[in-house]
């Protein structure tokens, strides 16, 4: 009897948990299409592909084109006109090209005036055609496109040819780790480059420290799936900088250990 008690109460447990997973909403979020380009590939193809990236899946326009959170790229910014025409000034070191690369990947070598570090460096969720393609659309803005198959090329051999964030076959964004260590999941998820927690992280989101207090584990899980829905007090200037993609990036078990770790935060 007692054994058969024990079964029933595992059974229970399981099956609880099971469902509370299966509540948990999974937003859907627009995963940036792998590309592909041939030898023959033309300035007009490469722009179009990095046109795709900005307004859609690579999520720029959250910040560039408003002229408050990141400069304007497809406006003028500062009486110097349009990042494809202005970009050869901003290093004199580098071309266009070069500096609208080095900016994607090395963002905060060389910050505008008057804006924050807050731009992730996107080799986390952009592959190295992904990246060219987007330059090369930069440079339409006001310039003319430079960008080449050589540098294609070059970009995948230097890379391997790696997606960092491959797609599934069901187009869903895996887990960028299968740790269910909430700290380790808050490094690989980039959380601390906007939240501070203790020592670490950054301002531009609203603290990590004492969130517990300011939140329940719903309103936690709510901002992690949903961040666009509220914007903390005081941070309104940053409103639809967190991506929502982290219903795709993370499994329901690793949303809840981040909820509950975080909801212990007072």
């Amino acid at each position: 009897m007692t054994n058969l008690k024990v079964v029933l109460v595992v059974i229970v447990t399981v099956l609880a948990y099971t469902a509370l997973a299966n509540m948990i909403p999974q937003v859907e979020s627009e995963v940036p299409q792998e590309l592909s380009f041939s030898e023959e590939v033309t300035p007009d193809q490469l722009a179009a592909a990095g046109e795709d990236l900005y307004v859609g899946a690579g999520g720029c326009t959250a910040c560039h084109g408003l002229g408050t959170r990141a400069p304007n790229l497809s406006t003028d910014e500062g009486g110097d006109g349009p990042i494809g025409e202005r970009c050869e000034s901003r290093r004199p070191e580098l071309t266009c090209k070069e500096y609208l690369h080095a900016s994607l990947i090395d963002p905060n070598a060389y910050v505008v005036e008057g804006y924050q570090p807050i731009m992730p460096d996107v080799r986390r969720t952009l592959s190295a055609l992904q990246i060219w393609a987007l330059v090369a659309y930069l440079e339409t803005l006001g310039g003319e496109v430079t960008v080449t198959h050589e540098d294609l090329v070059e970009a995948e051999e230097a890379s391997g040819g790696a997606s960092p964030l491959p797609t599934t076959e069901a187009g869903a964004t895996p887990a960028t780790t299968a740790t269910l260590d909430p700290r380790e999941l808050l490094a690989a998820n980039q959380c601390l480059t906007c939240h501070v927690l203790g020592d670490e992280g950054g301002p531009i989101g609203p603290p990590f420290d004492g969130i517990g207090a300011r939140l329940d584990a719903a309103g936690i899980r709510r901002g992690i799936l949903e961040p666009n829905a509220d914007t903390a007090q005081g941070f309104e200037a940053m409103a639809g900088t967190m991506p929502a993609t982290f219903g795709q990036q993370l499994t329901a078990g690793q949303l809840e250990v981040i909820v509950q770790f975080l909801a212990e935060q007072r």
